[in-house]
């Protein structure tokens, strides 16, 4: 039994997709499309670059949607491969819109032009150089729960993002950052700064929440048999209204994504399906549970390889 997975933000590179781009007309087409509901230049922008403009967020999440859904497209209409068949879809952060999309709830014109008004919401939500992001290395999520519970009045820092055992993603103010970074020193626990331009999943995302809420509120999402895992809730997402709720929620909240894999894995699923740029979240399912399959489909010759 398995379940088709979709990366985020932190897998895009220059030049991902091309592979698909040249061979097939299908993703000509969706790159076309894609540039004209957006009025920019985006298949330039992945294919060229420059990196920079690629790594801007407004940017970035429209950018991975697209080659996740060109390459999802290509394996279920190309190959015939009958991903629909998955137990579940589930994506890390703007890949559950992704996996909304291939599963069959929202088309794909409304879904990249909602994620490039929630890549400008999330990257304009707080001044630039005003919040960061902190990744915890081999620690576990109690530990840092206690701690971040513990110094809850010296500052305000949330738990982003529950990747792994092991890997864990903080986001608040630069300074309440620092002041954390400290108290990690000294109980030896090993954090990097990540190199990222807003503190996304955290309560400083809050003006992004407001125009997502308007923005979903406006989209008539449509009826699928595709079952949906939430980053918000870490289970079955039972109907479109709480799916419109938890899209909203997950703009200032953890993304459970050890929990949700977890989740799918008692609910009997032993093989993931990561689709997209990267292979992020087959290293993260790795480190959950070592004794499922796992398959990473970004080349033609991934595609060629899956049995399902």
């Amino acid at each position: 039994m398995f379940s088709v997975i979709f990366p985020g933000q932190g897998s895009q590179a220059i030049g991902m997709g091309k592979e698909f781009y040249d061979k097939f007309q299908l993703v000509k087409d969706l790159f076309k499309k894609a540039d004209e509901v957006l009025g920019i230049h985006l298949t330039k922008i992945i294919l060229e670059g420059p990196k920079d403009k690629l790594d801007l967020t407004i940017n970035t999440q429209p950018a991975i949607f697209l080659i996740s859904y060109s390459i999802f497209a290509v394996a279920t209409k190309e190959y015939n491969i009958d991903l629909e068949k998955a137990k579940y879809f589930a994506g890390h952060s703007l890949g559950e819109y992704s996996a909304l999309s291939s599963a069959g709830y929202l088309n794909f014109s409304e879904t990249i032009k909602l994620l490039r008004t929630r890549g400008n919401a999330m990257q304009n939500a707080v001044r630039e150089g005003e919040g960061g992001m902190l990744a915890i290395l081999g620690s576990q999520i109690k530990i840092i729960e206690e701690i971040l519970d513990d110094n809850k009045d010296k500052f305000n820092v949330q738990i982003a993002n529950d990747n792994s055992e092991g890997q864990i993603v903080l986001s608040g103010k630069n300074k309440d950052l620092t002041e954390l970074t400290d108290i990690l020193k000294l109980k030896k626990i090993k954090n990097i700064k990540l190199p990222v331009s807003a503190p996304f999943h955290c309560n400083l995302m809050s003006k992004a929440t407001k125009i997502m809420e308007e923005q979903i509120e406006k989209i008539k999402f449509e009826d699928s048999n595709m079952r949906l895992i939430s980053n918000v809730t870490a289970e079955e997402i039972s109907n479109k209204e709480e799916l419109k709720k938890l899209l909203v929620d997950q703009i200032e909240n953890r993304v459970r994504w050890r929990e949700s894999i977890i989740s799918m894995i008692d609910k009997g699923v032993n093989h993931f399906i990561e689709i997209g740029p990267g292979k992020v979240l087959s290293g993260l399912v790795k480190r959950i549970n070592k004794d499922v399959k796992i398959d990473t489909i970004n080349t033609e010759s991934d595609i060629n390889n899956l049995k399902i």
